[in-house]
């Protein structure tokens, strides 16, 4: 209710609500016959008028000078939310949302990008982290070493864990390797295919090993991984280098084995290279390219040589190559021998006061063998890139290339002494590779599913046949286990009095297939890569479809297009889908002639 006071036979009441200062509730006005008379505001303590205007200057001077009390009685209103600037200004809790997602992303920078946990002390990257969020303080050091980085770790392990546990069938990789400080380490990668036919890998562990690196310590630690991330019963395949004691570990672990294709190569090749007329040809190209890298005169005058002399509009660098890539002493040669006129024209340019026994360079004999050399060695190069492919499955393609690379390497009228002992060495050490049993089944039936290279041109007749009976003999057997597991029995086996042969559900089955979801496709320089490598015998090997005549041809078709189908709709696994997938494209597309 208003506050009323009576004065002289006059009311004094409060101001009208519209005045919003916080003066006013000391002030008020009289009323006069029902209505304010707001002439003059009156003081609600001293009773004093004071000549009412547009501002309230002159109540508050009043009130500090007569009634200072007043002010410390004043009412004060707590903010209810923080004023724009102090939002802006004011320190992120460490358990705010938005602090923890910054916190998180710094631990997937250091981990992602392998970076050394000191980088959060860095000078540069707080400044960086600072002007992105001021509000957010960086925790310590250790903070991402003992939480921050062992939490991104255990969610990343349980991840991978459920993607590999969708898988039926796991291929792992292992190497052992040295850091710089002399450490001995071993890495473990695990690949498998999705169930949206994408390749996937993943890098395990990677752990210390203290032991001698034996064929027994190997096993155990392969074992131990297959334990420790749950692979056991996925028909784990390993792959390794050509070492023994790998090839010993993989004996006692039991493991499938295939020897990588990339390391066999750089083993023939470095046969080659180590022989002593090509050793003595790479070591002058080594010389002249290191003179070109510790002398910046000289450096600068190659560079402008080969603007005039070659018309490159950018200049190009001899290569040096590394002892542990033989892949390096042939871009070393076929550089020098791109370069070599401008090469000649700074060295013996008067600019340069070069020493003849310090620079010593090419007769005509060594640019004719360094030449041969850089063509007979291009086809292993072409194979180690194809090999070295991490998104294609490149198991079918070590069998054909294996063989002509082999052809190639067969000795040739003419051949100058050096080529023919390249050719030799490389031939030789290749001969030995892949030779057993176990290994000529898992690469020649890997090669027969693949569409490119269904024919097997490199095998003869007889084998060839024996490959495609053990090919249809292995679908038949995976075709009766998926009939045991679903409880069909023998009724829906092809052939049957099931209906699952018909044609009519086939091709309704097959427009399934059709919908959903395919391999990647393969990429251009994949396919020219093998125009190059395998010539007329890759090229021949996507001629037209042949067609199916016979009655044994069409019964064989019939089987493994069914085999091949149900596996894929019932299972879609990784090892099985792909075998059956490829094999229906095998089935249709019919079987090589006389099969």
């Amino acid at each position: 209710m208003a506050q009323e006071e009576l004065v002289e036979n006059r009311v004094l009441k409060d101001a009208p609500q519209t005045f919003k200062a916080d003066i006013w509730q000391h002030f008020g006005f009289y009323e006069v016959d029902g209505k304010l008379d707001k002439t003059h505001a009156v003081c609600k303590t001293c009773h004093a008028k004071i000549k009412h205007v547009s501002n309230t200057t002159n109540y508050k001077n009043h009130v500090d000078r007569w009634h200072p009390e007043l002010n410390s009685k004043a009412k004060t209103v707590e903010p209810s939310q923080l004023k724009i600037y102090e939002s802006l200004t004011s320190v992120l809790s460490p358990t705010s949302e938005r602090a923890k997602r910054i916190t998180r992303a710094v631990g997937c920078f250091i981990a992602k990008d392998l970076r050394p946990y000191s980088v959060v002390e860095c000078k540069g990257f707080r400044h960086m982290i600072k002007t992105l969020e001021p509000r957010y303080t960086l925790p310590t050091r250790a903070t991402f070493t003992d939480t921050v980085v062992p939490t991104l770790y255990k969610e990343t392990k349980a991840k991978v864990m459920e993607s590999l546990s969708k898988a039926s069938h796991v291929a792992i990789t292992s190497d052992a390797w040295t850091s710089v400080a002399t450490e001995s380490y071993v890495t473990i990668t695990a690949h498998c295919i999705s169930e949206d036919w994408q390749i996937v890998g993943y890098v395990l562990q990677t752990r210390s090993v203290y032991e001698s690196h034996t064929g027994a310590h190997m096993a155990k630690l392969l074992l131990d991984a297959v334990e420790e991330w749950q692979l056991a019963g996925k028909g784990v395949v390993l792959v390794t280098d050509n070492a023994a004691n790998m090839l010993c570990a993989a004996e006692i672990g039991k493991f499938p084995h295939v020897k990588c294709f990339a390391h066999t190569l750089n083993l023939a090749a470095q046969r080659a290279l180590k022989l002593p007329t090509v050793a003595r040809l790479l070591g002058r190209v080594r010389r002249i390219s290191a003179y070109f890298h510790r002398s910046t005169k000289a450096l600068h005058l190659f560079e402008e040589n080969q603007k005039v002399v070659l018309k490159l509009k950018t200049p190009l660098k001899l290569i040096t190559d590394v002892s542990t890539r033989w892949n390096s002493a042939h871009d070393m040669i076929e550089r020098f021998l791109q370069l070599q006129a401008a090469v000649h024209a700074t060295l013996l340019s008067p600019a340069l006061d070069v020493d003849e026994d310090d620079i010593v360079t090419l007769s005509r004999t060594d640019l004719a063998n360094a030449e041969e050399a850089v063509k007979i060695l291009k086809p292993m190069k072409e194979a180690t890139q194809l090999m070295e492919q991490a998104r294609n499955p490149t198991v079918s393609l070590i069998a054909p290339l294996h063989a002509q690379i082999l052809q190639r390497m067969a000795d040739t009228i003419g051949d100058p002494p050096v080529i023919r002992d390249v050719k030799t060495a490389v031939r030789t050490d290749l001969l030995k590779r892949y030779s057993t049993d176990a290994e000529k089944k898992i690469l020649l039936r890997s090669s027969a599913l693949d569409p490119r290279f269904k024919l097997l041109p490199f095998l003869p007749e007889e084998e060839r046949l024996d490959v495609y009976a053990a090919v249809t003999s292995e679908a038949a057997s995976l075709e009766e286990v998926e009939d045991r597991r679903r409880g069909r029995g023998s009724e829906s086996a092809p052939g049957g009095t099931g209906s699952s042969g018909t044609q009519e559900e086939l091709l309704s089955v097959d427009d399934d297939v059709s919908a959903g979801p395919s391999a990647p496709k393969k990429r251009r320089t994949t396919a020219s890569l093998l125009e190059s490598l395998l010539g007329d015998s890759f090229s021949g090997n996507r001629e037209p479809a042949i067609q199916v005549k016979t009655p044994m041809q069409r019964r064989r078709r019939k089987w493994i297009c069914t085999v091949s189908l149900h596996l894929w709709l019932s299972r879609r696994t990784p090892w099985t889908g792909g075998i059956a997938m490829q094999a229906h494209f095998l089935s249709s597309q019919g079987w090589p002639k006389n099969t």
